[in-house]
């Protein structure tokens, strides 16, 4: 079907088909042209048709004066069309990308608002996806990202869906015209200083001049790799698969992958792999900044290598690959008493621990490593703790923060390590659970 043959209001129904059972669907509306069209079609689809609930969110940056009369605007159209609006203030941090740091805090709102089977529909059309094509060729992009704005993705605990990808400014602006709406003119967008508005006044122009079905020629080159990047994620997938091992320390509840079939792979394919794996955790790095992965592959054996991205770390020990990210890479408290044994012990950044049968006699205190620790053992005697450590390869970032139960000096137990966590004969175990969130005990 060739859907730029059907009106506009049948077209963007037909793109949404799939989101029809959604529980809400929240429009993203600056006020600019396509999200007042966007906002406009859908209010009066849903006079017709059977919809989700329908409402609006409009982010205020504070960046420009102009902007402060922005959210009045909003607001009157939004009650001329009886849509209920949300404005939401942020902060934008400064940075070297102004445009980047205003789209960050743009996307924390809205993936803080989409709940559970909601849908925030953005305006993004056709013109936007070759200006992308274009922006991040320009930046050296890879197959990911030159296949442009997905139609939809995860945002939040819902989606984000653009329904007009397949719709040009000027059908745009033609139905705008058509039912007399007004809208904001954003007086950044003529500032060419910003690249996206450079690339929009001077470069399309001349593109388009030359070549009058650019826009189209690129936005169709972005589905086509859009495509070859499905068939690189579900290589990624196959290789994963290989990786995904199950292992001793299940309980840590941490994502790792067993690096050995990993490292079996061409440098292509492991790069591939783990971008597909890093994705959901992390900003990816730019070509450049790989070298932190041949480093981590390639440092010695016995080592503990790590590669510190921008939102957490990847570590290697034990023959895996761990990703780290918030409490796990705090320092725990030094120590913590344990004054009610009945109940567990939260230990800061560091989850909590309790007993399973019977409670030794106290007082007992919970500390961390520090070197030195020596264990009595039944039937081996005395032993160090880092040899007892070594002997069941506990990673190497665990060990500084495993829970360690002391009665005055002697250590008691080493929690969640079987042999070490507790007397089977006074019929008692240390159990530590390394986060707050309920994840079971092994």
């Amino acid at each position: 079907m060739d859907r730029s043959s059907i009106d506009l209001p049948s077209r963007l129904l037909l793109n949404l088909e799939s989101w029809r059972n959604a529980t809400h669907w929240r429009v993203a509306f600056s006020g600019g042209l396509d999200s007042t069209v966007l906002l406009h079609l859908l209010a009066s689809l849903a006079k017709k048709q059977s919809l989700p609930a329908l409402s609006a969110v409009h982010i205020h940056h504070g960046l420009q004066a102009a902007a402060d009369a922005w959210p009045t605007h909003c607001q009157s159209v939004c009650d001329a069309l009886g849509v209920p609006l949300q404005v939401e203030r942020v902060q934008v941090q400064p940075g070297a990308s102004l445009e980047q740091a205003a789209r960050d805090a743009r996307y924390s709102v809205f993936c803080s608002v989409t709940q559970s089977d909601d849908v925030l529909l953005t305006g993004q059309h056709r013109d936007d996806q070759a200006e992308t094509l274009l922006f991040r060729l320009m930046r050296g992009a890879g197959m990911r990202g030159l296949s442009g704005m997905p139609q939809q993705r995860p945002l939040g605990q819902g989606a984000l869906v653009r329904p007009l990808l397949d719709v040009t400014r000027a059908e745009l602006e033609a139905y705008a015209q058509t039912h007399q709406l007004h809208w904001i003119e954003d007086p950044s967008n003529q500032d060419r200083q910003f690249s996206r508005n450079y690339l929009r006044h001077q470069v399309m122009p001349a593109l388009t001049g030359r070549w009058p079905q650019a826009q189209a020629s690129m936005a169709r080159s972005a589905s086509h790799l859009r495509e070859a990047q499905g068939l690189l994620d579900e290589l990624a997938q196959v290789d994963l698969a290989q990786a995904n091992t199950r292992h001793e320390f299940e309980w840590l509840g941490l994502r790792s992958l067993e690096l050995a079939p990993l490292a079996a792979l061409s440098a292509a394919r492991q790069r591939n792999a783990l971008s597909h794996w890093l994705e959901p955790l992390t900003r990816l790095p730019d070509t450049d900044h790989w070298s932190g992965w041949s480093d981590l592959c390639d440092a010695a054996h016995d080592a503990t290598p790590v590669w510190r991205l921008a939102d957490g770390e990847l570590h290697r020990s034990a023959g895996r690959l761990w990703w780290l990210s918030g409490v796990w890479l705090r320092a725990p408290v030094i120590g913590s008493d344990w004054h009610d044994l009945s109940s567990p012990l939260r230990l800061p950044d560091n989850g909590r621990v309790m007993f399973s049968g019977q409670t030794p006699v106290g007082p007992l205190q919970i500390r961390y490593r520090q070197g030195g620790e020596v264990m009595h053992l039944a039937d081996r005697g005395r032993r160090d703790l880092k040899r007892l450590l070594n002997e069941r390869a506990v990673p190497g970032f665990v060990r500084g923060r495993l829970p360690l139960l002391f009665r005055g000096e002697e250590l008691l137990a080493v929690a969640n390590l079987p042999g070490l966590d507790g007397k089977g004969q006074d019929g008692w175990q240390l159990h530590w659970q390394p986060t707050d969130e309920d994840q079971g005990l092994r």
